[in-house]
């Protein structure tokens, strides 16, 4: 079975056609900073391989749809429930569904939702305060980045020889952090939404709730144009002043002698650290952090100042291995307690996996 897993970040899309169950890896390609998401799956090239699914590593279907499922009428209509919720990346996929089924028609869909890896997460990491009726209509922490949590945490372990306490930090366009305790996540930065968390390239992160309603009240704005400003203006770009909030440009104008910047990587940096002590703390101790995303894997830069400080938890690392690019490796120094590591993410393969139990089940 040949799979077209097309992956639709916030700024990018990669794509994998797999043959399963072999995962043979057939073709792929990768688009950087995409803005119009119809055009770029038309350019995926298939290299006239015959497709017989297409999965989608899709984002927010509420509490109905925390695993993976064919594409059919109920499943557009979670993903359009829940895209005030996740703005940027429902509608990213639900222009993709429409654009896959012209291009390849009767070709199935398959929605692989990022909340599956998160269904181990215990009740007490789960549950927001906030009324009953609240809970019932689907508020509480769904976490989001699953696939590559799950990837990493997989990865890792082979790398270690062992499940262990990790860290994961997928650091890009959109970040999250998760807590994976021998496999298990316990506990993730993003909540009801992705905009919840770490900053992301353009989205707030945390945020606390009457910020929003006193600007709304101050400025007479509406929910529709409060939740524009915070999907496209928030984050490092709304720190930086860094049009698109792209790592790689506010880097740059850091180097440039921007205090706007420099200062958005250091709260960038903050909140990464700040995340590894709670989840050392959540999982009771600390064995491994690794680092991926286009952010994680490769800013040398980045990964050192989420660390810095956090010797006394056991992690140090080696500037010379920190600095060395390209592959999989460990950063840490010899002798750290605590293993960090620098990985490339495999998010189709896992999307891959899911749909081809999913196409399997009669």
């Amino acid at each position: 079975m040949n799979l077209l897993i097309p992956n639709l970040g916030s700024t990018s899309l990669k794509y994998q056609i797999l043959e399963m169950p072999s995962e043979t890896v057939l073709a792929k390609g990768r688009l950087e900073r995409v803005g119009d998401y119809r055009e770029a799956i038309r350019q995926i090239d298939a290299g006239g391989i015959a497709i017989d699914a297409v999965a989608l590593k899709a984002v927010h279907g509420g509490p109905r749809y925390r695993g993976t499922f064919v594409v059919d009428g109920p499943v557009v209509e979670a993903l359009r429930q829940f895209l005030p919720a996740a703005p940027v990346h429902n509608a990213i996929y639900l222009a993709a569904i429409e654009a896959f089924r012209e291009a390849m028609p009767g070709v199935p869909l398959v929605a692989a939702f990022e909340p599956e890896f998160h269904a181990t997460m215990p009740e007490h990491a789960r549950l927001y305060g906030v009324p009953g009726r609240w809970r019932e209509e689907g508020v509480v922490k769904y976490g989001f980045h699953g696939a590559s949590h799950q990837f990493i945490g997989e990865r890792a372990a082979q790398m270690l020889g062992r499940q262990a306490k990790l860290v994961s930090c997928h650091l890009g366009g959109s970040s999250s952090m998760c807590a994976i305790d021998r496999g298990r996540s316990v506990d993730t930065t993003m909540g009801f939404s992705p905009q919840s968390g770490l900053e992301s390239a353009t989205r707030h992160g945390d945020l606390d709730v009457f910020a929003v309603l006193y600007m709304m009240e101050r400025h007479q704005w509406s929910a529709a144009e409060v939740g524009r400003q915070l999907a496209e203006g928030g984050g490092l770009a709304g720190l930086s002043e860094v049009p698109g909030g792209d790592l790689r440009d506010v880097e740059a104008a850091a180097r440039q002698g921007s205090r706007k910047a420099e200062m958005a990587l250091q709260v960038f940096a903050y909140q990464v650290k700040k995340t590894i002590g709670a989840f050392a703390a959540a999982m009771g101790g600390l064995e491994a952090v690794a680092f991926t995303g286009g952010i994680g894997e490769n800013s040398a830069r980045l990964r050192w100042s989420c660390c810095a400080g956090l010797e006394f938890l056991g992690i140090r690392i080696d500037p010379s291995k920190n600095d060395t690019a390209g592959g999989d490796r460990i950063v840490s120094a010899d002798d750290s307690p605590v293993a960090v590591l620098a990985l490339a993410v495999n998010e189709e393969l896992i999307v891959a996996r899911r749909a081809y139990r999913r196409l399997r089940q009669p």
